[in-house]
């Protein structure tokens, strides 16, 4: 698909795509997540791995949008390029699945945030919940098919609208916070071994209203949850709230000049990177631990209702409800641009190619918002659908992100395009590798469990590769590409069979 010069996108338009896709549903989930897993010594720690990890994934894709112009469809192409077909596949496959995924979660976040007010919503997996939100999704459809460059210039103006709440809460924090209350909760404070508290810190906890039983039942009886442990859990949470970082790298074709294209990336991450780090530690001091543990998503809406009353609740949850939506829209058109490119390098059914007369992959929008609607149903089955959601969106995107580091990490180690250019041969080796490395950590973090869940979709999905390459007469898999096959086939197998029997709980 060509386009005009009047169809291009500006430099601030991508980097609104980064920070809208970016700034969903996980940012104002963030002091009860964080509040449940740890103190701010491992939120901070948390944070730096996160950030640098990120922030090298970020300068990766930087590079590759220099050094590889013609690579224009983000994500699955660098992995195509590197590592051959069926990866440029799974990558496109993993990409698509976790966007879809992604914005189930933000519309079980959306109920959840009515169900404060309308119990009807429950959790946000109820019957009318669902039902709500699928009016929602086909509403968005119709809008998705009359084409990106409104549906773009939408999402800038979403994306204003939704920081202002979040900048709101920022300044409010910072002028209720307490140092004395962040003392508590930074080593996991109140959650101290019996005998460890002292005095002070006693103190301190009548001064916040822990007296008697509420003073006593914050000390846990049993030995407390190790440093690593902590870090560990947040993992996943923390590959969530940054999804989206490839959002101008995906719409590079659309890019009025390539240099914005690295330049939207880095920009997007370090603002939207500011913002986390100070909603999750502003939070430690204004609520003790197990208070932030213990509230409903959005969590953001009950610290600012702590602090100035109900309008606080109302005021964020109209907030999240605005950003959500727009992060939608962001994903969505992620998600049909990945099948139309893939299509389009001949790794997904041609079908997917089809544009619209509004120049729109419309196949794509519907195979994603049919996908979409069959997870909504799934919710109602799932005790826990948001943070099921979140975090199997978090581990079917890691796939994708860590082929593009490895071929960041494949061009530094043979030299392909720095032969005139040495300066920064070294550097782009270092991000390369520090990239690859935290997309391994990141995978380890998440566990056995999600793994064997992205195995379901990545066997099966399978099909729609061996459907492409029946339509070009082309050979299915090489030796190697056979055995990774297999290897997910077999993960898909245990994956179901763990489920029906109980090992694994959705």
């Amino acid at each position: 698909m060509t386009s005009s010069s009047t169809d291009k996108l500006s430099l601030w338009s991508l980097t609104a795509l980064v920070v809208g896709s970016m700034i969903g549903a996980g940012i104002f989930s963030l002091p009860a997540t964080f509040g449940r897993a740890t103190g701010g010594f491992g939120a901070i720690i948390a944070w730096c791995i996160a950030g640098g990890g990120m922030l090298m994934l970020a300068f990766v894709f930087q590079t590759l949008a220099q050094r590889k112009p013609d690579l224009d469809s983000g994500v699955f192409i660098y992995a195509k390029a590197g590592f051959g077909q069926y990866l440029g596949f799974a990558s496109a496959l993993g990409f698509w699945a976790g966007t879809c995924i992604g914005n189930v979660s933000y519309f079980v976040l959306i109920k959840s945030t009515l169900g404060a007010f309308f119990p009807i919503f429950g959790d946000g997996n109820t019957i009318p919940a669902v039902l709500v939100a699928s009016v929602i999704l086909w509403g968005f459809h119709i809008l998705l098919l009359r084409g990106v460059k409104s549906a773009a210039a939408i999402n800038t103006i979403a994306t204003v609208a939704k920081i202002l709440p979040i900048i709101l809460f920022v300044v409010v924090l910072i002028f209720a916070f307490k140092g004395d209350m962040f003392a508590l909760n930074f080593w996991g404070a109140p959650e101290v071994a019996a005998g460890a508290a002292s005095a002070a810190d006693l103190s301190h906890l009548n001064d916040y209203g822990y007296v008697g039983h509420a003073a006593a039942a914050i000390v846990p009886t049993t030995e407390p949850e190790s440093l690593f442990s902590q870090v560990r859990s947040t993992m996943l949470v923390t590959v969530f709230v940054f999804l989206g970082i490839e959002g101008a790298s995906v719409y590079s074709r659309y890019a009025k000049e390539r240099k914005h294209v690295g330049i939207a990336t880095v920009m997007g991450f370090i603002g939207v990177l500011c913002l986390l780090v100070m909603i999750t530690m502003l939070s430690y001091g204004v609520m003790l631990r197990p208070d932030l543990a213990a509230l409903r998503q959005p969590s953001m809406a009950g610290v600012l209702e702590a602090i100035v009353g109900r309008w606080g609740a109302i005021f964020i949850s109209v907030g999240l409800i605005v950003s959500v939506l727009g992060a939608y829209l962001s994903w969505s058109l992620l998600a049909a641009e990945v099948l139309f490119s893939a299509a389009k390098s001949e790794i997904m059914p041609k079908v997917f190619a089809t544009q619209n007369v509004n120049a729109v992959p419309s196949s794509a929008v519907w195979l994603t918002n049919i996908t979409i609607q069959v997870f909504l149903i799934l919710t109602l089955f799932s005790q826990y659908a948001f943070q099921l959601a979140l975090e199997l969106t978090s581990s079917l995107t890691l796939i994708p992100y860590l082929l593009v580091g490895a071929y960041g990490l494949k061009l530094a180690l043979t030299g392909e395009t720095y032969e005139n250019d040495k300066a920064d041969h070294k550097k782009d080796l270092i991000i390369a590798v520090v990239a690859t490395f935290y997309s391994l950590l990141m995978i380890y973090a998440g566990g056995m469990k999600y793994l064997l869940l992205s195995a379901i979709i990545y066997g099966p999905g399978t099909v729609l590769y061996i459907m492409a390459k029946r339509e070009q007469h082309a050979k299915l898999f090489t030796p190697a590409e056979m055995g990774l096959f297999v290897i997910v086939m077999v993960a898909a197998v245990v994956a179901i069979y763990n489920i029906a029997t109980g090992v694994i709980t959705i």
